[in-house]
């Protein structure tokens, strides 16, 4: 009987792990725990982070993301991406280059995502993509200030001089580990662009990033305890439509686009912010998606919403079920999920190498939006957590998280996700001890 379902097996292997799937999802849901309390309190919140995360994240983070994505894989110059990023560049510029870049970001594990795509795929060396892919969320200026000013300047130091090294030492690892395989890399892309890849002139493209990316960092732009950080919080939006106009501009001016459909645009953006001067996001969404649409329907940059559009269709679908599954295991700050809160607690309740290992795995698993790590930390510490695994899971938690890794893995693959994991988390717990133990 074996050997005849082996033979149908492989007479038609589709066929089988089609049977296959649908008999374990028939098992999944036949065994589900549904009416338990704890499961069913466990679901909720899974769907209630999944909610937020879509109402916060995906139109003010996401969305200029993977614009600025697509535009990097279209505009940046490979020869330049390889000659400051590439596997073949001094190891000192392309890591610096890649960490200070990624530093200028107030975005987190997610966000950072499509950026990080977009310069891997445009030829950058693992190392400094991984550099990149580290500091956008864990290094950024806000989160250094912040956790400075909520849990003292000894553990946002620690924070910011940790984080920096991570994102150097992590990304020269990872190029040594896989040089061979990135020069086999290199040496393709070389053969695959030519000199002129754009008629966009160098400075056009500068100032599109510049405006682009300064639309990401101030429409995300969080509050915070400090009179700087306030002043310009109060002043975010009339900021970021200064740079949209100042985007409409060069598009017109520099890039030829006609006025008239961006003068439309304009106006609708400006209707839908009159109308619900409340939600933010209406106004900004019909901004990014009409600029993608209006490049969609010019033959010169219509790359250039394919491969937004590209990024989007790979990423998002992982990041929201990630964040499910997040909410799920975790739940949300203050809420349980299936995982009682109490366990954490008493697990990260001193500076043992223990506590600390687990509160390195619990932040690697943990979804944090941009600054929401230092209350959570804050909360820990008031409930007893030692002071080594809490800044395990600063340098641990915002560089990662199920989303997160989902992601890497498909740009990635299996291995180098994994050893990229293992390196944040063993960095993580061997400063928070160390940490712990001498302060």
């Amino acid at each position: 009987m074996y050997a005849r379902l082996a033979a149908l097996y492989r007479e038609n292997p589709a066929q089988g792990r089609l049977m296959a799937l649908v008999a374990g999802a028939f098992l999944l849901i036949y065994f589900l725990p549904a009416g338990n309390a704890r499961f069913d309190n466990a679901v909720l919140e899974a769907l209630r982070l999944t909610h937020w995360y879509a109402q916060e994240h995906v139109i003010l983070c996401l969305l200029p993301a993977f614009i600025i994505a697509g535009a990097m894989s279209v505009f940046i110059s490979q020869g330049a991406v390889l000659q400051h990023l590439g596997p073949q560049a001094p190891k000192p510029v392309a890591l610096a280059v890649a960490s200070v870049s990624g530093t200028l970001l107030a975005v987190c594990s997610c966000t950072v995502l499509p950026l990080f795509g977009g310069i891997y795929r445009r030829g950058a060396g693992l190392g400094a993509a991984i550099a990149f892919l580290y500091s956008g969320p864990a290094i950024n200026i806000m989160a250094i200030v912040v956790t400075a000013k909520v849990l003292g300047a000894e553990l946002g130091i620690a924070r910011g001089a940790g984080a920096i090294v991570f994102a150097v030492v992590i990304g020269a690892i990872m190029h040594l580990l896989y040089r061979r395989e990135e020069m086999a890399r290199a040496e393709a892309s070389a053969h695959g662009f030519t000199a002129e890849e754009t008629q966009k002139g160098t400075s056009s493209v500068v100032i599109l990033f510049s405006l682009m990316f300064g639309i990401l960092v101030f429409a995300n732009w969080a509050a915070a305890d400090s009179t700087l950080w306030m002043q310009i919080h109060a002043w975010k939006w009339q900021l970021t439509a200064l740079l949209a106009v100042l985007l409409a501009t060069l598009l017109i001016y520099r890039w030829q686009w006609p006025a008239r459909p961006l003068l439309v645009l304009g106006a609708l953006v400006l209707a839908a912010s009159r109308l619900a001067p409340d939600i933010p996001e209406i106004p900004f969404a019909i901004a990014a998606l009409g600029l993608m649409l209006l490049s969609a329907t010019r033959e010169e940059d219509r790359e250039w919403a394919q491969q937004s559009w590209d990024f989007a269709k790979q990423i998002l679908p992982l990041l929201l079920g990630g964040v499910f599954i997040a909410g799920m295991l975790l739940g949300r700050p203050g809420h349980e999920g299936l995982i009682p809160s109490e366990w954490v607690t008493s697990a990260v309740g001193d500076n043992s190498l223990r506590s600390t290992v687990i509160a390195s795995v619990l932040g690697a698993f943990m979804y944090f939006s941009t600054l929401t790590e230092v209350p959570i930390v804050e909360g820990l510490l008031g409930s007893g957590m030692g002071k080594g695994p809490a800044l395990a899971l600063l340098l641990a938690g915002p560089a990662l998280s199920i989303p997160n890794m989902l992601v890497i893995r498909t740009i990635l693959g299996n291995g180098k996700t994994a050893v990229y994991c293992a390196l944040v988390v063993v960095m993580s717990t061997i400063t928070g001890f160390i940490y712990g133990n001498l302060w």
